[in-house]
C-alpha cells in the first residue's frame, strides 16, 4: 500500500501562523513530560513518539501521537490534527519518507515503514478508532477532510535502539 495523499480539506479550523513556533515548542515540551513519565499515555490515550524526515528539509522531525492496536508489531495513527482544513506536517513527512520512519513505543525505539490505508480496510480501522476513542468522531465533524489512517509495521531488523 502506498500513501494516497488525501487532501486538504475545504473548510475547517485553520491555525495561525504565529502559533508555529508556540506549537513547536509545546509540542516538544510534550513529548519531553511523555518520555519521562514513563506510562505510556498521554491525554488519556495511548501515545508513542514518531520520528519522520521532513519532507522538504530532510531533518528528523518528533511528534507525540495516540496510537491504535493493529495486530502483532503493527499501530495505527490518525492524521487528524484535531479537525483542521490540513493535513498535519507529520502526514507529509511521512508520505515522502514512508520506509525512513521509527516510533517509542514501550519503551523501545522500532523502526517502522508506514502505509495509508484505504478503502474498506481503512473504514473498518476507522471504526475501531471512533469505539476506542469517540473523539476522533468530533475531529470528524470539524472539517470535510477524510482523516488519513496510517499503519506503522515494525520492519526487519526492527528495534533500532538494540532491544
Amino acid at each position: 500500500m502506498a500513501f494516497e495523499k488525501t487532501p486538504r480539506g475545504t473548510y475547517g479550523p485553520k491555525a495561525p501562523s504565529f502559533t508555529v513556533p508556540v506549537m513547536k515548542f509545546m509540542g516538544n515540551q510534550m513529548i519531553k513530560r511523555f518520555r519521562r513519565s514513563g506510562s505510556g499515555k498521554a491525554m488519556g490515550l495511548d501515545c508513542l513518539v514518531l520520528t519522520t524526515v521532513g519532507a522538504k528539509t530532510g531533518q528528523k522531525r518528533q511528534t507525540l501521537l495516540a496510537w491504535f492496536p493493529d495486530g502483532e508489531g503493527a499501530w495505527l495513527i490518525v492524521a487528524s490534527a484535531g479537525g483542521m482544513a490540513a493535513n498535519p506536517a507529520w502526514y507529509h513527512n511521512l508520505a515522502a519518507h514512508p520506509d525512513q520512519a521509527q516510533i517509542e513505543v514501550g519503551g523501545k525505539t522500532v523502526n517502522v515503514a508506514a502505509a495509508q490505508l484505504a478503502g474498506p480496510e481503512r473504514d473498518a480501522a476507522w471504526q475501531r478508532i471512533l469505539k476506542a476513542a469517540p473523539r476522533y468522531g468530533g475531529y470528524e465533524r470539524k472539517t470535510d477532510r477524510v482523516m488519513p489512517v496510517i499503519r506503522l509495521t515494525a520492519t526487519a531488523g526492527a528495534p533500532a535502539d538494540g532491544g
